[in-house]
């Protein structure tokens, strides 16, 4: 079973969030929403969400991928999190997937895995993606990195994630419920 690590940073975007937990545990993910803070998570719109579990407890796990939800905040908060980039860059040097949404590829770019690869993002913060070429396509893969735009394509990373995790078959399997344009 693959499994996924999804931090939740106080001011989290959450629709980027719960919708990409929602698809991959529909296929069959083991999704693990670890907490920054303790619970509950409140998210950019004041949503509160229990983790899982707190970062502390998961981040010696070995993951199969790590989705970085945006939100202006949350993204910052994530920047300002030690054991966010110890994560990603264990994950990248073991070549497994470092996906992140909206406003999170600054994240990476921060952390300084993203230079010379093509992604994508939320407009507003492109101009914080000096190092990357930046594309206006709605989901992007570009080697292990894995890249979208906000919570309006939150549905469509999902359903890459499960394709590239899972497969086409598995993707497709799952849309029959859920009637996503993908």
């Amino acid at each position: 079973m693959k499994k996924v690590l999804i931090p939740l940073a106080p001011g989290f975007e959450e629709i980027e969030a719960i919708a990409v937990v929602d698809i991959l545990r529909r296929a069959g993910v083991d999704v693990v929403m670890a907490g920054t803070a303790a619970n509950p998570i409140e998210g950019r719109n004041r949503i509160k969400v229990l983790a899982d579990v707190i970062l502390g407890s998961a981040k010696d796990q070995d993951f199969d991928m790590i989705i970085l939800p945006g939100g202006a905040i949350g993204t910052e908060n994530l920047k300002k999190d030690s054991r966010i980039k110890e994560i990603v860059e264990r994950l990248c040097k073991k070549g497994k997937f470092i996906s992140a949404i909206c406003a999170a590829p600054t994240v990476l770019s921060a952390i300084g895995i993203t230079a010379g690869k093509t992604v994508t993002s939320h407009p507003t913060v492109r101009t914080k993606l000096e190092k990357e070429k930046i594309s206006d396509e709605r989901v992007v893969i570009d080697g292990n990195i894995i890249t979208s735009q906000g919570p309006g394509t939150a549905i469509e990373f999902a359903f890459k994630l499960v394709e590239v995790l899972l497969g086409k078959e598995k993707a497709a399997e799952v849309n029959k419920s859920v009637l996503a344009r993908i």
